[in-house]
């Protein structure tokens, strides 16, 4: 599993449903993409859920790396960047996945990343991390991720309701869910 993220940031006065209507027009364009495991549509609104910018910021788990290849060179990913600009995509090596009750449509979403300190062990790291995945009723989705080039721990969640107040990170919402081969990817420690 790959886990992938690039970010959009918009002026404080961009209208978001431009991008509400790029993902309604667009976003069932993956709902199919070979390899993928789950694309969540995400956003952040200046000024809602404690945002201080406007940002499309869509995140992604990668079943295969000829899925994410495919993407990064084809049509979608070129017509992103010729709308907004090529944007720097964010790359974390997938440590394990974690399976919530909740099997409605994801609304929120949250992702936790820290740096991983220098004496820090990152497979106990991972292991705590895993071990803390959240149990909450609405969960959807969660994931460790690990980017071994600047030793950072990735933390993501989707839920089905609003994320719990306790849990830490920066919040989405998510406007759309691709998720063709979430079911083939494994639950738990993927080492």
């Amino acid at each position: 599993m790959h886990a992938m993220q690039y970010t959009i940031t918009l002026p404080a006065d961009y209208d978001m449903g431009i991008i509400r209507k790029r993902v309604a027009d667009k976003g069932d364009l993956l709902d199919t993409h070979p390899g993928l495991g789950l694309k969540a549509y995400l956003v952040r609104e200046r000024g809602q859920d404690g945002a201080p910018v406007n940002e499309y910021a869509p995140f992604y788990l990668w079943r295969t790396p000829e899925g994410m290849n495919g993407f990064l060179w084809g049509p979608g990913f070129r017509g992103l960047c010729q709308d907004f600009g090529r944007p720097a995509v964010r790359h974390w090596l997938g440590s394990g996945l974690g399976r919530g009750p909740a099997r409605d449509t994801p609304v929120a979403a949250t992702r936790h990343v820290e740096r991983l300190p220098e004496h820090t062990d990152p497979a106990g790291a991972v292991e705590a991390a895993l071990a803390a995945l959240p149990r909450h009723p609405a969960l959807h989705t969660a994931a460790v991720a690990v980017d071994p080039g600047r030793w950072e721990l990735l933390r993501f969640a989707l839920w089905a309701g609003p994320a719990p107040a306790a849990e830490p990170g920066t919040r989405y919402r998510v406007l759309h869910l691709s998720s063709p081969e979430l079911d083939r990817l494994p639950a738990g420690r993927h080492w």
